[in-house]
């Protein structure tokens, strides 16, 4: 059975990863909105490449490139916050939320109230506003699978398991670029630097965010809503291999 999908933030690390892991199975897969923040050309290659119907650019003085980049084709432009609530909550098994930051948050807000199974990359909607969309999730028949590969691991082990029954989750770090620096290092450290993650290639933002374990916190938040529990149940571990993602 074909699966329909919308990927928020189709040119994103996420987003491609979604796209190269979808069209190796074409026949099981197909998309339905792709969106991006500015780049209208990613954006239109991918939607010619995918036949998707619609593509939504959230810059919406770049409307008009990404018209003129789809002219001929079957797919339809739009743009600014209103195209990408649209994208949210066309009919589809299953949104990607890959948008960075808080701008991914009314979109997945909205895919949420529309009773939408939700693939939640962005952690910032739920740090930002996780009684809220857990709440709107309960309301309206929403699932949020999360897609941080930390929480994915945590989702893994909990399957078929009570929450009653946990002791401890337990998310681990690399520790980042700067695990071992000096202060010294640190303080005439460059963003060249900061985004050189030891083990992974990521975004800038989160690539940042790991270098200085800020993202550790909002996974740890993350955690809290996705799984319902408290702080004191969420511990933190430098395991700088990276080989253990998550541990229940």
């Amino acid at each position: 059975m074909t699966r329909k999908l919308v990927i928020l933030g189709a040119t994103g690390s996420i987003g491609k990863s979604t796209l190269d892991l979808v069209e190796r199975s074409p026949d099981r897969f197909e998309i339905v909105a792709v969106t991006a923040a500015t780049n209208v050309e990613a954006l239109a290659k991918i939607a010619r490449r995918t036949a998707a119907k619609l593509a939504v650019v959230a810059d919406e003085k770049r409307l008009g490139d990404l018209q003129d980049l789809l002219a001929g084709s079957d797919c339809r432009a739009a743009a600014g916050e209103n195209g990408l609530i649209e994208a949210a909550t066309v009919d589809a098994d299953l949104v990607i939320a890959a948008i960075v930051g808080c701008a991914g948050l009314r979109p997945v807000m909205a895919a949420v109230e529309a009773g939408r199974t939700v693939a939640l990359a962005n952690k910032e909607a739920l740090v930002t506003a996780g009684a809220l969309m857990t709440d709107a999730a309960l309301q309206h028949g929403a699932t949020l699978l999360p897609v941080d590969s930390e929480h994915n691991a945590i989702f893994q082990c909990l399957a078929g398991s009570r929450k009653q029954d946990i002791s401890k989750i337990v998310l681990t770090a690399s520790g980042g670029p700067f695990r071992t620096a000096s202060a010294d290092t640190m303080i005439a450290a460059t963003p060249a630097e900061a985004v050189a993650h030891p083990n992974w290639s990521m975004g800038p933002k989160v690539s940042v965010d790991s270098a200085t374990l800020m993202n550790k916190g909002l996974e740890l938040i993350e955690a809290h809503y996705l799984f319902g529990l408290p702080s004191q149940r969420i511990d933190v571990l430098i395991h700088p291999q990276s080989f253990v993602h998550s541990m229940v």
